[in-house]
């Protein structure tokens, strides 16, 4: 069963990268738009905020990082929601083929090519003044956690994805994804939010992954009064990937086996 998954998948996987070949625009506007943002927020917000401009652009960059992995959300469900209200998987469903293999193929090829929009995104922090404070192998795990999480947030848009009533119903909640960040720490610290909004941003997964990210680069220490997973970064990030792909994998997967909308 293991290698029909591997062999199965690896096909999906060449499917979408193909994918993606035949559409370039989605992957430069997907790639663009993190730039951009970081853009504007180093520059516009970090003029407005407390700390100074260049140390805001430290704590700007891993959080960018880590909200540009959040949108496999959208991508995924954008993707799963688009083969199935197209009838593309009536038609995988229809072959010899592991049931597992399809999302897992998307999810993969998602992964390869956030590896690759990681690399612009990274020199474009570069040149803003962000640097890598905490040596290789902090650096490392930070890379690491990073596409950890995209990973998990594309089994979050799948199953999303597939559950949709149609395409139109994804882009709509794809395009309410953009909120979550926002609610998190990723552009600006919760030292100021009010109570409850501090809690419900600190118990964001986002906020975890992006201050794990931020210690692991060197950039920004653990905040103190946290709660718990942002209080132990590293660990919290890591059992919110855990936790998000234990409940959406089996249920993506029984999803697209189902086939029912």
């Amino acid at each position: 069963m293991s290698t029909a998954i591997l062999y199965d998948g690896t096909a999906m996987l060449g499917r979408h990268v193909q994918r993606v070949r035949h559409a370039p625009a989605i992957l430069i506007m997907t790639q663009t738009m993190p730039i951009v943002f970081l853009l504007f927020f180093g520059y516009v917000f970090g003029s407005a905020l407390a700390m100074p401009g260049s140390d805001y652009r430290a704590f700007l960059v891993p959080g960018m990082l880590v909200a540009t992995a959040a949108n496999g959300i959208m991508t995924g469900m954008f993707g799963a929601a688009q083969d199935s209200h197209r009838g593309v998987m009536d038609r995988f469903r229809t072959l010899p083929m592991s049931r597992a293999a399809v999302p897992l193929g998307q999810a993969v090829a998602d992964l390869l090519t956030t590896a690759v929009g990681l690399v612009p995104l990274v020199l474009v922090g570069l040149a803003m003044g962000w640097r890598i404070e905490g040596g290789v192998p902090g650096a490392l795990g930070a890379f690491g956690l990073l596409l950890l999480f995209r990973f998990a947030a594309t089994w979050v848009g799948i199953l999303l994805g597939l559950a949709s009533q149609s395409e139109e119903a994804a882009g709509q909640l794809g395009g309410a994804t953009f909120m979550l960040p926002l609610l998190s720490n990723a552009y600006i610290p919760t030292d100021g939010m009010p109570g409850w909004v501090r809690t419900l941003a600190e118990w964001n997964p986002i906020s975890a992954v992006a201050t794990a990210v931020r210690e692991l680069f060197g950039n920004a220490p653990v905040p103190h009064g946290a709660a718990w997973p942002v209080a132990h970064p590293v660990a919290g990030s890591l059992a919110w990937c855990a936790v998000l792909l234990a409940v959406c994998v089996p249920l993506a997967v029984r999803r697209y086996a189902r086939g029912g909308r």
